[in-house]
């Protein structure tokens, strides 16, 4: 039986491990029991051995249609407690702290889990014909693996609130005006490859430095943030990627260097 997503591992041209999950679970990617449990395994196993950049995408007409409603039918108070520590504990959560840059393809129609997860990854990419939704009033239900609070650090609490209150449908260019979506691509899955294998050659201790600082003024704002960021990226100072790329700097001139991740 085929797995519902995939995980792959390569190699840029310049030798930096890059991995792609790719959902694959037709014909909507909706995000059963199955679905679930297997990106879960897949995020543990980056977790367990980072790469240096990940990409997350799909394969099919859409992106995913959303939840299979099957997974919440008949849960007690209890156990939809228990689905969304879950869910927030093996997937959305590891993947905000894999220390490398995460970045998201989406080349169509993105509901409800899959946007929630999008919303938890460093860097969104869409196709135009994209377009994103958390719909779960239709079942009533508010969005639970983190999208209306990480929407409302990206867009503002009032987009947020409309947005999840409305459950409409908001096309590509909407979520790049307000600041959700990084970029727009006609061919999104070319560009997010391409900028994956860019963010992987980079220098991959200072990108999880950054991430840690970022993580830092979400939890407790520009106080917060700048209490860690000396010891934070004191610690760089140490990495051969810093004391390399300040050699070739002094050498050669700016953009010379290159960098193996340590």
């Amino acid at each position: 039986m085929t797995e519902p997503t995939r995980l792959d591992r390569t190699e840029t041209d310049a030798g930096a491990q890059l991995a792609t999950i790719t959902v694959d679970h037709p014909p909507l990617n909706l995000f059963d029991k199955g679905l679930l449990d297997s990106l879960a395994a897949n995020v543990a196993e980056l977790t367990a051995a980072p790469p240096r950049a990940v990409l997350l995408r799909a394969e099919g007409k859409v992106v995913s249609g959303g939840v299979d409603v099957h997974v919440f039918d008949g849960l007690s108070i209890e156990q939809g407690t228990a689905l969304w520590e879950d869910l927030f504990g093996r997937i959305i959560h590891p993947i905000e702290a894999l220390p490398c840059p995460v970045v998201f393809a989406a080349h169509g129609l993105t509901l409800t889990a899959a946007f929630e997860i999008a919303l938890a990854c460093d860097i969104i990419l869409a196709a135009p014909k994209a377009k994103f939704g958390l719909v779960e009033t239709v079942v009533g239900l508010t969005p639970s693996m983190g999208g209306p609070q990480r929407l409302a650090e990206r867009a503002g609490s009032g987009r947020a609130r409309e947005f999840v209150m409305t459950g409409d449908l908001y096309d590509a260019a909407t979520m790049s005006d307000w600041g959700v979506v990084n970029a727009v691509h006609e061919d999104v899955d070319t560009a997010a490859r391409a900028l994956t294998a860019r963010l992987a050659d980079g220098p991959t201790r200072a990108h999880a430095a950054t991430k840690q600082i970022i993580e830092a003024w979400r939890s407790g704002g520009v106080a917060h943030a700048d209490s860690v960021t000396p010891q934070v990226s004191g610690e760089l100072f140490a990495t051969a990627d810093l004391r390399g790329a300040v050699r070739s700097f002094l050498d050669v001139g700016p953009g010379k260097a290159t960098y193996t991740g340590r």
